[in-house]
């Protein structure tokens, strides 16, 4: 008796984008993005996320784009831009029209930031620090926060924002975080950190910027405006999938005007 090979295993990502485009969600279109951060060279994680997003786009006649997270200048350099490139192209995929960079956005960023704020979002001065006890307790608003007027703190959360960008506070100063849930057992939905201060030359963009956001601000944003449908992480980013709807849910009036100067090109055909 001859025996039956046995099933490949499910692919789980194929099936959501097939079930997607058997309900014509997305307009039927498949647009992925390959994000890497300039601040260094790949290695194999990085082949694999290329291969998984370039992949699959090709295999559903979508498009693939290259979108650099350009947010900490610090340690970002034109030299891994270039390396990254060419090792793109090495694994035998291009990325044609569609290369983007976090900073094409900083401005609409900023923006994003102050609608956040309008929402009563707000600022703490210095970031809490690994091993504080507050960063793991659930917390409340204090008795003095939760005493001054909405008005009040939107004025002064918005004043202190436009100074941080125009370069008056020293880097550590102040950050802005959002105000989510304090008794979230979800870290990052409890006050996480949009914006800090870094007085350091960008690559592309000089020293236009003195303040820079944050990647869980970013990244969610970018995507919508480049109207990504399929926004593929690994699984060290699953915690952080909660604010990613977080921001993008917050911000979908906003998101819905500005994304149309930022228009993913048309499906290709699959060949």
């Amino acid at each position: 008796m001859t025996e039956r090979a046995p099933e490949a295993p499910s692919h789980f990502i194929r099936e959501i984008i097939e079930e997607d485009l058997r309900t014509a969600k997305h307009a039927g279109r498949v647009v992925t993005r390959f994000p890497p951060e300039p601040n260094g060279y790949l290695h194999i994680g990085h082949a694999k996320s290329i291969c998984l997003n370039f992949g699959l786009a090709r295999e559903y006649g979508g498009v693939c784009h290259l979108r650099f997270d350009d947010t900490n200048p610090a340690k970002e350099d034109v030299e891994y831009v270039d390396s990254i490139m060419a090792d793109v192209r090495w694994l035998g995929f291009d990325w044609a029209d569609r290369l983007f960079y976090a900073s094409d956005y900083f401005e609409q960023l900023y923006d994003f930031a102050v609608r956040l704020i309008r929402r009563r979002q707000g600022l703490r001065r210095q970031p809490l620090r690994r091993g504080d006890p507050r960063a793991t307790a659930a917390r409340s608003p204090s008795p003095a926060a939760t005493a001054r007027t909405a008005t009040a703190r939107v004025a002064e959360n918005r004043d202190l924002f436009a100074r941080m960008r125009a370069g008056e506070f020293a880097d550590g100063a102040h950050v802005l975080r959002a105000k989510i849930d304090m008794a979230s057992p979800n870290l990052n939905l409890r006050d996480p950190t949009l914006y800090r201060i870094r007085r350091t030359a960008h690559h592309r963009t000089g020293d236009r910027w003195c303040i820079y956001p944050l990647y869980d601000f970013t990244h969610c944003l970018s995507d919508s405006l480049e109207g990504i449908t399929h926004s593929i992480c690994t699984l060290e980013f699953e915690n952080h999938r909660p604010l990613y709807d977080w921001v993008l849910d917050e911000l979908a009036d906003a998101l819905s005007s500005a994304a149309d100067r930022v228009r993913a090109p048309e499906p290709r055909p699959t060949r």
